[in-house]
């Protein structure tokens, strides 16, 4: 009788066979990345500027005098963020209009206090008393007023250069017969009665010139405020040819180069031990160099005394016709300038551009820009900058330049050949090994932005961004 043959077991599936991957990986090379950084941008704006050698630290942009007076518009000075009403454009004034003594309207500028305000802001209320002169350095004041059958009216609306209030100066009984609202961010400057009346106090010159206001001619002119050059062309003979010269600025702006420094620790036991197969002082150094070069960006853009955001005159910031960026709004901003180089937009801004131009039909071009496509409007690259601002209501602002020395442009300010290079305008510096055997190393760059003459930099504000509902 043949026996029955028992059935093999099941495998046990906790019994190991073979060496673990787990285990194995002990005796295993990996292979591994360099640090990886979320935080690094194309930083485009770094590319298109062009960098200009500032030995002395400091750099002067020398311009012609430029100032309109006698065209109704109050011009003003910036200063970064700072805002100065031009003493000779106070002339503008009803109260001032012939009045040319500089010390005087030098004191009267000086009392005139820089004040920011919010779209929608209430600047004055119609029936108040008028303390004080408002000028209007820029952004947009709606106005309202009581009809002549109670209904409200709209009044004119106010922009760079207007101003209201100005009978509160002489009249301790004056009103304001307009509220006014202001329609998008902006800055004025005040200039109370009290100040007012502090200056004129001190003033003889100025106490007669109330008393007999006179007129005084227009100077000569180009169309671009600059004072006119004389010359003749087309003659014929030996006509006597008109003398001129050109003047300058008294006091030009001058840009003292910003920094950016930190300090890297790096333990010397970690530089020792654990070097292979990446040096790690190396990759600290990689890192630390890319965070202070997005930090660069940022200040060039944002930065109240140099970033181009708080420097664009006010004449050439526009606002969008009906909020979206649409071709007419960069139409506008790109007429404003010639030679335009590049504009300049957050992505999500970028991304409502082409939100815009797709609905219309229009699918802009793209150019060649360093072997990388990107989009283009009218042949100018539209290129993504994050550090350009986005606010809470999603608005931002879209940048246009024109840049170079040569062409009277953007151009931003480096020195090179600094102590322990280690990137033109970086340094790297040793600074020694603590007590704790901590090697430390001081990590610098210097920086700043100059606009040469006011139209090399145009700005579209107020562009909203977010996406409509159909």
């Amino acid at each position: 009788m043949t026996a029955e043959t028992s059935p093999a077991a099941p495998p046990d599936p906790t019994r190991q066979s073979s060496l673990d991957t787990a285990a194995a990986r002990n005796l295993a090379t990996t292979t591994k990345s360099a640090p990886q950084m979320q935080g690094k941008s194309s930083r485009w704006l770094l590319r298109a500027l062009p960098w200009v050698e500032v030995g002395g630290g400091t750099y002067r942009v020398n311009r012609r005098l430029t100032h309109t007076v006698g065209d109704g518009v109050v011009e003003f000075v910036q200063d970064g963020g700072r805002v100065r009403v031009i003493p000779r454009e106070l002339g503008e004034l009803a109260l001032l209009r012939g009045f040319d003594d500089l010390e005087v309207l030098t004191a009267i500028a000086d009392r005139c206090v820089q004040r920011d305000f919010r779209a929608g802001e209430v600047l004055a209320e119609r029936g108040a008393p008028a303390e004080q002169i408002h000028l209007i350095a820029h952004g947009r004041i709606g106005q309202t007023a009581a009809g002549k059958y109670g209904e409200e009216v709209h009044g004119p609306v106010l922009a760079d250069g207007d101003r209201f209030g100005e009978s509160a100066l002489m009249d301790a009984d004056a009103v304001y017969d307009h509220t006014a609202v202001a329609e998008t961010a902006g800055t004025q400057l005040t200039l109370s009665r009290a100040d007012f009346a502090a200056v004129l106090a001190a003033a003889p010159g100025l106490q007669a010139h109330l008393e007999q206001l006179r007129s005084v001619p227009r100077p000569r002119q180009n169309r671009h405020g600059e004072a006119d050059i004389a010359m003749s062309a087309g003659h014929a003979g030996e006509v006597e040819l008109p003398s001129t010269f050109v003047d300058y600025e008294l006091h030009p702006r001058e840009y003292e180069l910003s920094v950016a420094q930190t300090v890297l620790r790096v333990h010397t036991r970690v530089a020792d031990l654990y070097s292979e197969p990446m040096n790690q002082t190396e990759e600290q150094l990689r890192l630390t160099v890319e965070a202070l070069r997005e930090r660069q960006e940022h200040e060039l853009v944002n930065n109240r005394e140099f970033g181009l955001l708080h420097n664009a005159a006010f004449k050439q910031r526009i606002q969008t016709h009906s909020g979206p960026p649409t071709p007419d709004d960069l139409d506008e901003l790109l007429c404003r300038r010639r030679g335009t180089k590049v504009f300049l937009a957050h992505p999500r801004t970028i991304a409502a551009i082409g939100r815009e131009f797709n609905a219309r039909g229009l699918y802009p071009a793209h150019v060649d820009l360093g072997g990388q496509q990107v989009p283009a409007w009218r042949g100018v690259p539209i290129l993504p900058c994050n550090k350009i601002p986005i606010g809470r209501d999603s608005t931002s602002s879209i940048l246009a330049m024109r840049t170079g020395e040569d062409n009277e442009g953007v151009v931003g300010l480096r020195r090179t050949g600094l102590p322990d290079e280690y990137e033109p305008g970086l340094s790297v510096r040793f600074m020694g090994i603590s007590e704790q055997a901590i090697t430390s190393y001081l990590v610098s760059t210097y920086y700043s932005a100059a606009i040469l003459v006011p139209d090399a930099l145009g700005v579209l504000e107020n562009v909203q961004i977010a996406r409509r509902r159909d």
